[in-house]
């Protein structure tokens, strides 16, 4: 058997071929274009018109009619406008951040140490958390964590009057100690107890707002329309105006408010201050308006940068003449630390059984606040603000607010909510890049940790800080009345926003008529006290009063048939007309 010899060899078979791309390209091309942002012109200062941003607005100088350009959420952003917008985001909201933890630490009587450290905590709690809020993280279906905005966070001022509220009951029930003075004043002791036990109770309640967040925006919205939220707000900022803001502008809303005959609340802050005063004195007062009129004064004639930090100037101008004057002691300063963070102070949670039921209409008015404060963020932001990308933007800043309840108490910080100042920023600097809120939010966190920072603020005089705050609390209050101004007022919207006006203006006006609600049960056992006490904490609390008697008549009362609405849309019409020809 022959066979014949094969003349050709096989061929060689080609190795496989490999991908060119791999795992590692993106990171690669991240890299890139850090390194090109950092080593060029461009990278660093773009072509954004930077002389506007800073030039003043004097009557005597001709200011061109220009605009710098727009910048969304995830275009390419240079360094310095990112950094410039973070620090003006950070400095806007400063002042509102400091405040709680400065009117909780008055109003327990803490001393210096602690109260600086609740600054800090408060500036660093805020910053971690905006980083969250920020974000849009995808979770399961069509459910996310975070807005995707320039959303930040910052310490609520609805938990301001309902801690009050609380804070009374506590002393009040011999939860925090008390003494009375020999003209017969009562004269609260130190309460740090008090506060883990609000920390605590909010932790637990926070639950409710994660909760709503899963449920239908649409239905959220339709219990919680703008005339509900906007009377809410509005109460907000009265209540805080009354409570806090003007009682500073005069010398503290400590007791010494009360001008007692004796005892160290006899002058303001207190007798022991560098150079006290009877409280409303015209020393006082007129630092106070110092600050006021410098906010007036940078809104007019200030560049856009410095429009944006305007409260951060009132305090500052205050402060100088404050110092020169003598009003201001250095002693927070020395006992304030160089470097700090969370948990350098703990407080011993708790659960405060009467102040369950008010936290969670704290976390219900949160929510409620959220949703106006994300749909301003989107619409100056040029988002869109109806459809179900903007839905999932309100489900992830509920759900955001209501975890950022829930790690705040763990970072010694109360209810964290979704703020408004930055909107404002937003929209003047033209920039809702999230570059910017990131830096926002490293600037937030360094100026939590450099301590002295937070005994500087702690050193700012009263007037001086109710100069700022009363305006500041003015402007949540005209945020209520512009949410409001978007309704279609008839006759239902005015009966409601009458009734709500009616509990919460009288409730403001006069804050002792519902205290004595229980006084003729005999001798109620712990638990319906503890009823009694939480009842009387929510109608004592003008924004809570308020906000449940519009959302109560909001969902009893009928809507009115289109015919009747646009009868008396056109007697109103009539109305107005005659009026000008009597005019005329």
């Amino acid at each position: 058997m022959s066979s014949t010899p094969v003349q050709e060899q096989p061929q060689a078979i080609a190795p496989p071929a490999i991908a060119s791309s791999s795992r590692l390209t993106p990171l690669k091309e991240r890299a890139a274009r850090l390194k090109k942002k950092v080593t060029t012109k461009n990278g660093w200062i773009g072509d954004y018109d930077y002389a506007w941003l800073c030039a003043p607005r004097l009557p005597f100088m001709k200011q061109a009619n220009r605009a710098p350009p727009f910048y969304a959420l995830d275009t390419d952003l240079p360094l310095v406008l990112a950094i410039s917008s973070g620090l003006q985001h950070s400095l806007a909201m400063l002042a509102g951040l400091i405040t709680p933890p400065i009117i909780f630490a008055s109003a327990l009587n803490l001393d210096a140490e602690t109260s600086a450290y609740m600054i800090s905590a408060s500036l660093i709690g805020c910053g971690i958390m905006s980083l969250v809020q920020m974000s849009r993280i995808h979770l399961f279906r069509g459910y996310y964590l975070g807005t995707g905005l320039i959303t930040v966070v910052g310490t609520s001022f609805a938990t301001l009057s309902t801690a009050n509220a609380i804070f009374d009951a506590m002393y009040k029930d011999g939860t925090c100690p008390s003494t009375i003075s020999a003209d017969g004043a009562v004269i609260r002791g130190p309460c740090p107890d008090a506060y883990g036990m609000v920390l605590g109770t909010s932790l637990i309640c926070s639950f409710l707002e994660i909760f709503m967040s899963f449920c239908s925006p649409k239905l959220l919205k339709r219990i919680f329309p703008p005339l509900v939220t906007g009377t809410v707000i509005l109460m907000i900022g009265a209540s805080l105006i009354g409570e806090s803001g003007v009682a500073n502008w005069g010398g503290g809303s400590n007791n010494c408010k009360d001008r007692p005959e004796s005892g160290i609340f006899q002058l303001c802050p207190t007798i022991f201050a560098p150079r006290p005063l009877p409280w409303g004195s015209p020393e006082f007062i007129g630092l106070g308006f110092l600050s006021f009129a410098t906010i007036i004064l940078t809104e007019i004639f200030g560049s856009p940068f410095l429009k944006n930090i305007s409260i951060i100037v009132g305090l500052v101008v205050g402060c100088i003449v404050a110092g020169a004057a003598g009003y201001i002691s250095d002693s927070t300063i020395k006992s304030a630390p160089g470097i700090t963070f969370l948990w350098v102070h703990t407080f011993k949670l708790g659960v405060y059984p009467p102040a369950i039921l008010p936290m969670m209409a704290v976390y219900v008015s949160l929510a409620m606040e959220a949703i106006g404060d994300i749909t301003a963020s989107a619409e100056v932001s040029r988002q869109e603000v109806v459809g179900d990308v903007f839905d999932s933007r309100i489900q992830g800043g509920i759900l955001g607010d209501g975890i950022s309840g829930f790690m705040s108490a763990l970072f010694t910080v109360t209810p964290l909510s979704t703020f408004a100042q930055n909107n404002g920023v937003i929209a003047i600097t033209r920039c809702a890049n999230r570059g910017a809120g990131r830096w926002c939010c490293f600037f937030l966190i360094l100026f939590g940790v450099l301590g002295k920072l937070s005994g500087v603020l702690l050193a700012i005089p009263n007037p001086v800080l109710g100069g700022v705050t009363t305006f500041l609390f003015a402007n949540v209050a005209a945020s209520g009345i512009r949410v409001i101004s978007n309704v279609r007022f008839q006759r239902r919207e005015r009966f409601i926003l009458s009734a709500a006006l009616a509990f919460g203006f009288g409730n403001l006006l006069r804050h002792d008529i519902f205290r004595h609600l229980f006084d003729g049960v005999a001798n109620p056992n712990k638990g319906l006290q503890g009823l009694f006490d939480s009842v009387t904490i929510v109608l004592s609390t003008p924004f809570l009063a308020a906000g449940l008697v519009a959302a109560v008549l909001n969902l009893i009362i009928p809507q009115e048939p289109e015919e009747a609405i646009l009868e008396e849309s056109s007697v109103e019409e009539v109305d107005v007309e005659s009026q000008d020809e009597k005019k005329h």
